[in-house]
């Protein structure tokens, strides 16, 4: 029977993954026809696909579809049910929206609406259409619409260095990611300037300004390839969502990716400056991660993994500390949840003490010989051998084993007291209790010192002849191995037990302070209660001194919150400017002691947010960096709430302002019609007899 190359997948993320199900089977399914530039032909192939499932007998309504004048788009047209537009009055200006009303009472299987991005008039239920979109799929009805790659969110900035202007209309990714299908509609640029040409993209003096400005063949050649990027990240994404819900562990190497592993080692920074020179030819993701093992290696050899990492996140590598008690399994499940193709790691010398010891290159190649691997020589000087790296113990370490010896002496102490009443074969269980406490307490490798320290007091104090080293009785010899063996394996475990304990606990921490500060942020209506729920939760998740700067209404920053930090208002202000880092820990004004970040929220920055750590290293940990990002999020989404419920009071007051002063100018109005009318009348009477 051949091998499965799946295993059993988690009943909780199956349980997920149904329950997912279910409600996307009562929502409509979204499909954007997804092109580079206008012209490409998405909306003739939308109307196109129409009619084919219009012939079929399925309810089709073209709801809003924007023609621009253009003859074989309107041709599409004739045979599709169209729905009337809605007119909206603004300032006196009639506007011709999408009418969502008339569109829900008609229910239609699937509705067409053109231009997703598209801003809707003042007086719409919604400020944008994609909002309508949503609430269409919300009652089942199926949506499809066009959308370019210059209004994605996530590529504004971008688009707008490629073309030189910026797009104003622009939709959230997560509504392009979740869309049920996306169909690419690609044209050549040669092409497409020859149907701008013909009149077939705009018309007039239109044409002729797009061809001097936008439609230029290098925009249209980096658009083009920005469009078919961003649709190959979403199947790429899709890929792997469907080999983690089927639980699929083989690698499918569809596009290139790198997983490089470093071991705090000096050579690891050239293993990254070779990796990312590898990742720029092949053009491929690449990841760097660190397998926190915690055998004792000191915390010397921890911070170098994570200035490495900081340094590969400097080039543009996704970062990662993994727990693990094996390197090799930690980075092989590392390659296959990522769907990595290959292994990038650094050639470690074997020790010549070490015969039997298999590098992490060797067990991957033995147990996993599916993951292509790429080993990169350390850098060494010309003429000079190579040398084994000595890892100077730490004083922590020392202290450990130290320790662990006065825990085994201690355990022969109480073995003598006690072989006065009990045998020599129970009291062995002692210094097996003492293994595993000392593994439990210290770790993995005073467990070992503590297991072969324990046999060794055994022998001298207990077996005859005692205080020797001496052995008469060749049984003991099997008792010593039995018992070395019982006591490196329960040690063993024992320390597996408290790393996994710990790293649970850090997962722990860090989701309760996620949730904490979730829940605190959704509490806080005001500006200054979210300031005070800011610099009291993350001065004690992130153990530092918190300051808080807000823009006032001319987008000046300054300090929010009493007892904060202090606040060095030209160095925030610059942050909150650029949208990019500043200070302590940074490349710009890095003589700051605190570390300046910007609060990016999904329309603009929100503020800035200061941080003076205790621990000036604590950031260059991943996991930690990603709590902060997470926490910065929730901080700015709340901080944006908060301006759009002010925005939306302020309309409110406005609006009754205006229906005050609409009724107060009828009343006027009413109460002058009269005698205007009067004396009207009496002049006219008047008149012929003048």
């Amino acid at each position: 029977m051949p091998a499965l190359n799946q295993e059993r997948p988690d009943p909780d993320a199956l349980l997920a993954r149904i329950q997912q199900e279910e409600q996307a089977a009562l929502r409509g399914k979204l499909r954007i026809y997804f092109g580079s530039n206008a012209g490409v032909g998405k909306t003739c192939a939308m109307l196109t696909a129409a009619k084919r499932e219009a012939a079929l007998g399925r309810d089709v309504l073209a709801g809003l579809v924007e023609t621009h004048g253009r003859v074989e788009t309107a041709d599409l047209l004739h045979g599709l049910e169209q729905l009337p537009r809605a007119t909206l009055l603004h300032r006196e200006f009639a506007h011709s929206e999408f009418d969502l009303d008339a569109a829900l009472l008609k229910h239609p299987a699937v509705v067409l609406v053109d231009e997703l991005a598209h801003s809707n008039a003042p007086g719409s239920r919604h400020p944008k259409r994609w909002q309508d979109v949503e609430e269409l799929l919300s009652a089942g009805i199926d949506v499809w619409t066009t959308l370019n790659v210059q209004h994605l969110e996530s590529l504004n900035d971008l688009v707008s260095g490629i073309i030189g202007i910026r797009v104003r209309e622009t939709i959230p990714d997560h509504v392009f990611d979740n869309a049920h299908e996306v169909v690419v509609i690609d044209l050549p640029p040669d092409d497409l300037l020859q149907r701008l040409k013909e009149g077939k993209v705009y018309l007039g003096p239109a044409a002729a300004r797009a061809s001097r400005h936008f439609f230029r063949k290098g925009n249209l050649l980096a658009l083009r390839e920005l469009a078919l990027r961003r649709t190959a990240d979403r199947v790429d994404q899709q890929m792997r969502t469907y080999r983690r819900e089927r639980s699929i562990n083989t690698l499918w190497p569809a596009r290139e990716r790198l997983l490089v592993g470093i071991a705090g080692d000096s050579g690891d920074e050239r293993l990254v400056r070779e990796a990312a020179r590898l990742a720029q030819k092949l053009e491929a993701d690449w990841i760097v991660v660190h397998v926190a093992t915690h055998q004792g290696r000191g915390a010397k050899r921890y911070l170098t993994a994570m200035k490495t990492l900081t340094l590969a996140s400097e080039f543009g590598a996704d970062t990662a500390t993994l727990p693990g008690m094996d390197v090799a399994e930690a980075l092989a499940a590392c390659a296959r949840e990522h769907n990595a193709n290959r292994l990038v790691l650094g050639h470690h010398p074997r020790q010549p003490w070490r015969l039997w010891h298999q590098s992490v290159s060797d067990r991957i190649s033995r147990h996993h010989p599916h993951i292509d691997q790429i080993v990169i020589a350390h850098g060494l000087l010309p003429g000079k051998p190579p040398a084994f790296e000595k890892v100077a113990p730490q004083p922590g370490t020392r202290l450990a084993y130290l320790w662990a010896s006065l825990a085994c002496f201690a355990a022969s102490a109480i073995a003598a007291l006690l072989l006065q009443v009990f045998d020599l074969a129970n009291v062995v269980m002692l210094f097996l209790l003492t293994v595993v406490l000392v593994a439990l307490r210290y770790g993995r490798g005073p467990g070992v010192w503590a297991a072969m320290l324990a046999v060794l007091c055994f022998d001298f104090f207990f077996v005859q002849p005692r205080y020797s080293f001496t052995v008469t009785d060749t049984q003991y010899f099997f008792t010593f191995a039995l018992m070395l063996g019982i006591a490196l394996i329960t040690g063993q475990l024992t320390a597996r037990l408290r790393h996994e304990a710990r790293t649970a606990a850090a997962r722990e921490r860090r989701a309760t302070s996620l949730a904490r500060l979730a829940r605190d942020l959704s509490a806080a209506l005001t500006v200054e209660q979210i300031s005070e729920v800011a610099l009291r939760t993350f001065s004690g998740v992130f153990e530092a001194r918190v300051g808080l700067a807000l823009p006032d209404a001319a987008d000046g920053v300054h300090s929010a919150g009493a007892g904060g930090l202090p606040i060095d208002d030209s160095i925030a202000q610059w942050a909150y400017d650029h949208s990019q880092a500043a200070g302590h820990g940074t490349d710009t004004l890095s003589a700051a002691k605190g570390c300046y970040l910007p609060l990016k929220a999904p329309m603009r920055v929100r503020g800035v947010l200061v941080l003076e750590l205790a621990q000036s290293e604590r950031l260059n940990d991943p996991q930690e960096r990603r709590l902060l990002e997470a926490c910065m999020s929730q901080l700015a989404i709340a901080l944006e709430r908060v301006h759009f419920v002010e925005v939306a009071q302020s309309t409110l007051v406005q609006i009754e302002g205006e229906k005050m002063r609409n009724t107060l100018l009828a009343a006027i109005s009413h109460d002058l019609r009269t005698p205007l009318t009067t004396l009207i009348g009496a002049a006219d009477t008047a008149l012929p007899h003048a």
